[in-house]
């Protein structure tokens, strides 16, 4: 067979529909999620079909009945954008399905650290920050978001306040220590 027939990467998840910038998840994971990040997700999906969509499909019809369509730019623009809409839905659906929603209030074992975590820890030259663990989809290093799957939770689940785990960084093993673990609301 063919090379040109074959899937050459061999992991993650299918990503035809991965949009630019979108974490594929491990293969055969669960789309670990929190409430207001699933939130955000069906309420994108539900406006593209229910909104977006029907008014691109009212454009393109509307741009069709004004005849030659080669050169016609609503029509041209129209579908490319209908095309992109429904990648777009193909993508949140294949990720809405596979998510399982987990509250960190709801967390028992407050004392380790688990999806939707908010740690501090320390690193080698003692300055301190501030992640929450949080889903693929709901990344934002500006507001200290990393996803489950990122090495510094990686590193850091399971771990409990004063153990010291290791990093692995660009620049070699780094070891950080565990300052603080809370389960707060991570919404926006």
């Amino acid at each position: 067979m063919s090379k040109a027939f074959t899937k050459e990467d061999g992991g993650g998840e299918e990503d035809d529909d991965l949009p630019p910038g979108a974490v594929a998840l491990p293969l055969g994971a669960r789309n670990y999620i929190t409430p207001a990040g699933f939130g955000r997700l069906r309420d994108e999906h539900q406006r593209l079909l229910r909104v977006e969509r029907p008014e691109v499909v009212r454009s393109v019809s509307w741009a069709a009945s004004n005849g030659d369509r080669s050169e016609n730019g609503d029509y041209i623009y129209g579908k490319r954008r209908l095309r992109e809409i429904d990648r777009r839905v193909r993508f949140l659906s294949k990720r809405l399905e596979n998510a399982e929603v987990v509250d960190p209030l709801r967390q028992e074992r407050r004392g380790q650290v688990f999806f939707g975590a908010t740690v501090t820890y320390a690193d080698p030259s003692g300055r301190e920050r501030t992640v929450s663990i949080v889903g693929a989809d709901e990344v934002d290093a500006d507001r200290g978001r990393v996803s489950w799957i990122s090495p510094i939770a990686r590193a850091l689940l399971r771990a409990e306040v004063g153990d010291e785990v290791a990093l692995r960084t660009p620049q070699g093993l780094e070891t950080i220590e565990v300052v603080a673990i809370d389960y707060v609301a991570i919404g926006d």
